[in-house]
């Protein structure tokens, strides 16, 4: 029986992946409960798959899933929780950036009877405009979508089979799966986590991909977007209405000798335009988003699933 299922997505991770399973082996070995590794290829072209197929692992049970093209982290971390057979299952980096320490420390919390246990980021060795970002997103979060979400923010999230069985049963495209899960409203806790430098090699984490998941969050889990437009509208109207109401009483009285020209017009054009047009686009995220959802599109698709080999305990 597996205590705990880590799902670990990789995408091109050969200068981490043997250490990763060789200390993860190690670890396995020092503690009570059994620990299963589902390594997720989300479309890797080096040859990280090769270099797990060679591990011989004594203390870990391993399964490979392999996606048929890359489909985005959390996609293919959605894909590992289909094929996780342990009581609890968490996520892992593949960068070696997490300690192995919290394994044990989160599934301590749940047998407290939590279903969901969060690590916060107490501190990160990041580059200083990662970390702001980060930051940005966070405190926008709690202020707008998920108002309970860690303050640090979430960095990793251990939870039981009730919780599995509402992601497996709820697959979201275009959407975050850790505020998908703080969405659910179990039982949780959490608890503090300071992450390590990437070991080698380059984050996949690309600056388009933080962009794509601060606009998925925000369209997936608020309708501040939509209000905000909403009173942009509103405020427009009153001023229109309180300007051509001042230009009336203007040139009855004659208190101000008001003179339309060109200019005033060229820049009530631009402005409304303007207004009209970023409204459409954000109306449009929410359409576009409906319409890929009723297509009814798979949010992963799993090529084939290894069983790979156990070594011999010494």
């Amino acid at each position: 029986m597996i205590d705990v299922s880590l799902v670990i997505p990789f995408l091109n991770e050969e200068e981490n992946l043997g250490e990763l399973m060789s200390q993860l082996d190690e670890y396995a070995h020092t503690q009570s409960f059994a620990i299963e590794a589902v390594f997720v290829d989300d479309g890797s072209t080096d040859s990280s798959v090769e270099i797990l197929r060679k591990m011989n692992p004594q203390n870990v049970k391993v399964r490979l899933i392999r996606l048929s093209k890359n489909f985005g982290s959390h996609a293919a971390i959605r894909a590992g929780i289909t094929q996780a057979s342990g009581k609890y299952t968490m996520f892992f980096s593949a960068d070696l950036q997490e300690p192995f320490s919290m394994i044990d420390e989160m599934f301590s919390k749940s047998l407290e009877g939590y279903d969901i246990v969060m690590a916060r980021k107490a501190s990160v060795q990041i580059p200083f405009f990662e970390r702001l970002f980060s930051n940005l997103y966070t405190s926008l979060i709690r202020k707008y979508a998920i108002k309970d979400y860690p303050a640090g923010g979430a960095n990793n999230i251990l939870f039981s089979k009730k919780v599995k069985e509402q992601i497996c049963n709820n697959a979201e495209n275009n959407s975050s799966i850790f505020l998908q899960i703080c969405s659910f409203g179990f039982k949780r806790t959490s608890i503090d986590v300071s992450l390590n430098q990437r070991h080698k090699g380059q984050s996949k984490w690309t600056f388009s991909k933080r962009v794509k998941l601060f606009i998925d969050s925000f369209v997936a889990f608020s309708y501040t977007p939509i209000r905000v437009i909403s009173l942009m509208g509103i405020l427009l109207f009153l001023a229109g209405v309180i300007y051509a109401l001042w230009i009336v009483i203007a040139r009855l009285t004659g208190f101000v000798d008001f003179d339309a020209g060109f200019p005033t017009l060229v820049s009530v054009l631009l402005v409304g335009f303007g207004l009209t047009n970023f409204s459409l686009s954000v109306v449009a995220e929410y359409i576009w988003r409906t319409l890929d959802a009723s297509r009814n599109r798979p949010v992963f698709i799993i090529d084939t699933v290894e069983e790979l080999p156990k070594g011999d305990t010494a």
